[in-house]
């Protein structure tokens, strides 16, 4: 299983558009992806009230898990969008 341990890098958190933001960039990665707080149960990254439920704040760390192909790629890119809180997905990282 490929797995990224990261920080959450918007002041805010995973709340409202930054989970919006994670989750979109999720679904277009197409690789079945799991995030959990760290020592959490993991949950459907891919699913906005999931992501939300988590209540991840800034600068907590979160795990990013996928056992799918093409995960190594999807993980990394994700991590990078959380780790630097950004706006969008990068298109190549």
């Amino acid at each position: 299983m490929a797995e990224r341990r990261v920080n959450v890098g918007w002041a805010e958190g995973l709340h409202a558009r930054p989970a919006s933001i994670f989750v979109r960039a999720t679904t277009a990665s197409g690789v079945p992806v799991t995030i959990a707080k760290a020592g959490g149960d993991p949950v459907n990254a891919a699913s906005m009230l999931a992501v939300l439920g988590l209540g991840a704040q800034g600068g907590e760390e979160i795990v990013l898990a996928s056992e799918a192909d093409g995960a190594d790629a999807a993980l990394d890119r994700l991590a990078k969008l959380v780790a630097e809180g950004l706006e969008e997905l990068p298109e190549t990282v």
